[in-house]
């Protein structure tokens, strides 16, 4: 059973609103679109190519232990010219992470992408799942970043056709999407990331970084 929102509910936002869900000033047809987890071989060479085929930058939020398995890959995203942010170094659920552990694997994380020339203010907390007393420590040095919009590319019981259908009629201006470049999206990325890069930019989207 689903036991997540495609669309963040406003009430949500409204509980947490010294963390960024949206960019509800942007006048024009503006879609931010992120990708969590990578970079992973194959997945993100994958996104990037069909970024470049769209003429699209999107922001990427990187998990530490990935960036000093796989620098050449980082180095792919920055060269082509897409954001970078931080998705802590082991992908920890903040609920389930006490705060100092936590926020020393911020810190881990921000120093693998140092080693590699990246140094970013942006973070996102993996699952979406941080408490308040991380978000205050964080919030000093960081600019927490969640969504508007999640696509469910990771839900195994989800079919692209879904997925789809979902985003053209729940995205609007403004919006931070969701998606994932790991293993377990993989498939259905392949599916549906080339369906919505061709719908928004046919609908005249600019696709901005964070």
């Amino acid at each position: 059973m689903r036991k997540y929102h495609f669309k963040t509910p406003t009430i949500l936002k409204k509980l947490y609103p010294g963390l960024i869900w949206d960019k509800q000033h942007i006048q024009e047809k503006c879609i931010y679109l992120t990708f969590d987890d990578g970079p992973i071989p194959s997945v993100t060479p994958w996104v990037l190519d069909q970024l470049e085929k769209a003429a699209v930058k999107a922001t990427f939020f990187v998990v530490g232990e990935n960036v000093e398995k796989y620098p050449h890959i980082l180095k792919e995203v920055i060269k082509g010219g897409h954001s970078i942010g931080n998705h802590t170094f082991n992908h920890l659920n903040g609920w389930k992470t006490g705060n100092e552990i936590y926020s020393a694997n911020v810190r881990k994380c921000s120093e693998a992408l140092k080693k590699n020339g990246v140094e970013t203010s942006l973070f996102r907390p993996p699952y979406g799942k941080i408490r308040r007393n991380q978000i205050a420590e964080l919030k000093e040095s960081h600019q927490i970043i969640m969504w508007d919009y999640l696509t469910g590319d990771f839900d195994q019981t989800l079919s692209a056709k879904k997925i789809i259908k979902n985003f053209k009629k729940r995205v609007k201006t403004g919006s931070i999407i969701v998606f994932h470049d790991n293993i377990k999206s993989f498939e259905v990325l392949k599916k549906s990331l080339p369906v919505f890069l061709h719908y928004f930019k046919e609908q005249e989207y600019q696709f901005l970084t964070l």
